[in-house]
């Protein structure tokens, strides 16, 4: 899957899950998902944001502290599941 092509998928799953009143399009690469100047997303967007890397990517979050960098924009979220993919292989 291309770095594009997961990004996709990483911003459909955050509209669709999240129930999000935005598409896909509309969520920036770098934008922060969290507090007033990105998505607004808060601590229960959080866990279901968790729930659902794991029921689409197969990728978990360990604790908070990973949750904490890992969970910043779509490129935080590519990067931690390229480098969970790549550690499993």
């Amino acid at each position: 899957m291309s770095d594009t092509d997961l990004r996709a998928r990483i911003k459909e799953m955050l509209v669709k899950n999240l129930m999000l009143q935005v598409t896909p399009e509309q969520i920036g690469d770098d934008l922060p998902l969290f507090g007033a100047n990105g998505l607004g997303l808060d601590s229960i967007d959080a866990l279901e944001l968790v729930v659902s890397m794991e029921k689409t990517f197969g990728v978990g979050v360990p604790s908070s502290e990973v949750a904490g960098k890992a969970l910043q924009t779509v490129n935080t979220i590519h990067d931690y599941i390229l480098e969970k993919r790549s550690a499993a292989a």
